[in-house]
């Protein structure tokens, strides 16, 4: 319990909060589509950290667990006729499930050769859906307008589903912190730092790996359901994104990787970033090249991250900023 005493942990959970009621103090439908998207982002970045900050396995295919989320979810709502708050258990527990059966086999590779795996992951799962009837094919999934209804009707369920992406950021934050502050992130981070060792002093490093994958899965399997939920149809080219993986990989390098505040910050601020891009007539067009090249640049000068930068240059702020 003497974890939940830092101050920055608080911090930013009400940094979050307070961002999350913007929209609704403001009532702007625009300005929750922003912070939607932004929080959504801070939500995936600090899942993948769980694997990636925590226990060094760069994933490539994280965005696999956020479709299959989707598709589970969708499919619960339009063809089993579940509630909602079903539809993102069924959707959790999906992703969660392909983690632990995904883990126990590709965890066993490491470094370039887990990462290229986790690419080919990501394409066998965008064709499987694409040949797999029940998920509509190549089409998707689109919700009968009906369901709507049941939430109040199309704008009702807009900021039904925003509620809910509040509390999941909060939420997928909070599992962050719960975790590196562990005795089970302990281990993540001995394993991080050499794997071999942390075998040595007991670590079960396979099991724990496994444990941490599930972990991160479970996060972006529920919001997945809420994303497409919003929109209202899924298709296998927009669920399966493979540079939306590398973007997720880009914040959480920027922020700091290992970090609880890091993916926040990255997050937040790439999103920035990215905004400015797309609405830059120059520019959209080449969001992508930027975000390889903002990776190289922190991998070569700051491979700490923003977070991992400031608290070496000011030691005080390492009980400050998680």
């Amino acid at each position: 319990m003497n974890a939940w005493r830092t101050p920055g942990i608080w911090v930013a959970l009400l940094v979050i909060l307070a961002i999350g009621l913007m929209p609704i103090v403001l009532k702007s439908d625009a300005t929750r589509e922003v912070v939607f998207t932004v929080l959504l982002s801070v939500a995936l970045a600090s899942s993948l950290n769980i694997i990636l900050g925590y226990t060094g396995y760069v994933s490539f295919g994280h965005i696999v667990f956020f479709g299959l989320g989707g598709y589970v979810g969708l499919y619960a709502l339009n063809v089993v006729g579940l509630p909602l708050w079903m539809a993102i258990s069924a959707g959790g527990l999906a992703a969660g499930l392909l983690a632990f059966l995904l883990g126990k086999a590709i965890l066993r590779l490491r470094g370039a050769y887990f990462a290229l795996a986790t690419i080919g992951i990501n394409e066998a799962m965008r064709a499987f859906v694409i040949n797999f009837p029940a998920f509509g094919g190549a089409i998707g999934i689109s919700l009968n307008f009906r369901i709507y209804r049941e939430y109040g009707g199309a704008t009702s369920a807009l900021w039904l589903t925003y509620y809910l992406m509040v509390a999941f950021t909060l939420l997928a934050v909070a599992l962050s912190y719960a975790i590196k502050t562990s005795k089970f992130g302990l281990g993540l981070i001995a394993i991080r730092e050499n794997e071999d060792a942390a075998e040595v002093m007991g670590v079960v490093t396979p099991n724990a790996k496994t444990w941490a994958y599930v972990l991160s899965a479970i996060i972006p399997g529920m919001v997945g359901v809420l994303f497409y939920f919003k929109n209202g149809n899924i298709e296998p080219g927009d669920a399966f994104r493979l540079h939306f993986s590398i973007e997720l990989l880009v914040m959480v390098m920027l922020g700091g990787f290992g970090t609880v505040v890091g993916p926040i910050l990255g997050a937040a601020g790439y999103q920035r970033l990215r905004g400015i891009l797309l609405t830059t007539p120059v520019l959209k067009d080449i969001q992508l090249v930027v975000a390889g090249v903002l990776l190289l640049l922190i991998i070569l000068f700051i491979p700490s991250g923003a977070v991992g930068w400031l608290r070496h240059r000011f030691p005080k702020l390492r009980q400050v900023l998680p």
